[in-house]
């Protein structure tokens, strides 16, 4: 554990370092081809550093955040989108920010600030450019000041419906909670039957994920002082395959793929088939996307030969959910299944279809065993720390 604690510290080092170099670039090198071909040799090491790491709470982690997130992120960057790229240049401390972990700022926060506030914790401004107290007035100095507001808005768009981040303290407690029993009932989960086993590891995935990705933007929340789009929204309410994907299952997500794939296909789309239909092609298109890049995941995580059926999980979720769209299009909304039926049955199927094709490559590179292993050594390295750590009492203060 030592080893890949050491790892990782270097692993960590090298992002930042690359990252400043991003952020300088992006001073110089206009956004367009030149800056993607700046950025290109950054993708490629942000996709060998995780090969560098072999466990589950620290490699996959780390793979999931620069691998993907990271680098769809600089993908935006090179066109200059954002949420890395802005008319105003971002501080480099919110740069690495923004870009190593799966947050996004709520627009209703910017809302809420001062442009003063917004220009102190969000962007670095020039000293000529800096707002002062003289230039909230009435006005040129308020207008100009209010067009920098709209600007810094634009570039931090949010999901259509914003809501509340912060979910009350029980809810976490009780998810933990929760994981706490789930990992106890492992113990015996030779005498459980094994599809009853998977359907926990669903349970488990999603409050594991929810958790640390609450923890990642507590930590973003405290260091930016800006209040964050939720990475969840419980899912398991959700009355459709599209509120589902769309919705409710890790947003973050959704808010990358939504400008690097599905904003792009749709728009060529538009020009093939037309805008009515143009959505299709692009969720379709964003699924595949997905599927990859939850394949390379897998392959950081367990080192084996992908098996695709990963990748088949998310086709199959494209086409239903295509399928969805199209039917509710052609309806033009004079026909909807009530949610209390439709809300299950997606439900079911997403379960079922996972535990058919999404858990097996989870299940063979023993993900379980690994987890459990890495914590018990985990446990053993903070021993080992804390014991070379003098005491008092083993001093001897007072010569004889």
């Amino acid at each position: 554990m030592e080893g890949e604690i050491n790892n990782f510290i270097v692993v960590w080092i090298i992002v930042f370092a690359s990252l400043c170099y991003c952020h300088t670039i992006g001073k110089f090198i206009p956004k367009g081809t030149t800056r993607l071909f700046a950025i290109l040799p950054i993708i490629c090491l942000f996709l060998y550093l995780p090969l560098n790491l072999t466990t589950i709470h620290l490699g996959a982690t780390t793979a999931f955040f620069i691998a993907w997130l990271g680098n769809f992120k600089l993908l935006l960057f090179a066109f200059g989108k954002p949420p890395l790229s802005s008319n105003r240049p971002i501080s480099l401390p919110l740069f690495i920010l923004f870009s190593t972990l799966p947050i996004k700022v709520q627009e209703s926060d910017l809302l809420s600030h001062s442009p003063k506030s917004l220009a102190k914790n969000m962007i670095c401004l020039s000293d000529s450019d800096q707002v002062t107290n003289k230039g909230f007035g009435t006005g040129e100095n308020r207008t100009e000041d209010q067009k920098s507001l709209n600007t810094q808005i634009k570039a931090f768009p949010s999901h259509q419906t914003t809501k509340k981040s912060n979910k009350s303290p029980l809810n976490y407690a009780t998810k933990i909670m929760i994981v706490a029993v789930l990992v106890q009932v492992y113990k015996y989960k030779d005498h459980i039957h094994p599809k009853i086993i998977l359907v926990l590891y669903c349970f488990h995935i999603y409050f594991m994920l929810e958790l640390v990705l609450a923890m990642m933007a507590a930590l973003a929340r405290a260091l930016a002082r800006l209040e964050l789009e939720p990475q969840f929204d419980e899912p398991y309410l959700s009355t459709s395959l599209q509120d589902f994907w769309g919705k409710r299952w890790n947003l973050m997500v959704t808010s990358i793929l939504r400008p690097t794939v599905y904003d792009p296909v749709r728009s060529i789309s538009a020009r093939l088939i037309g805008r009515k239909w143009a959505p299709l092609p692009a969720v379709l298109a964003t699924f595949i996307v997905s599927g990859v890049m939850h394949e390379l995941i897998f392959y950081y995580t367990g080192r084996l030969k992908p098996t695709w059926e990963v990748s088949c999980f998310f086709l199959i979720h494209g086409v239903c959910l295509a399928a969805e769209i199209g039917i509710k299009k052609a309806l033009k909304g004079q026909f909807k299944v009530p949610a209390v039926v439709s809300g299950p049955a997606a439900l079911a199927f997403v379960v079922v279809t996972g535990l058919w094709l999404f858990f097996p490559p989870v299940l063979r590179f023993n993900a379980d065993v690994m987890a459990k292993r890495e914590t018990a050594a985990f446990v053993e390295f903070l021993k080992d720390v804390f014991g070379r750590v003098p005491r008092f009492g083993s001093f001897n203060l007072i010569s004889s």
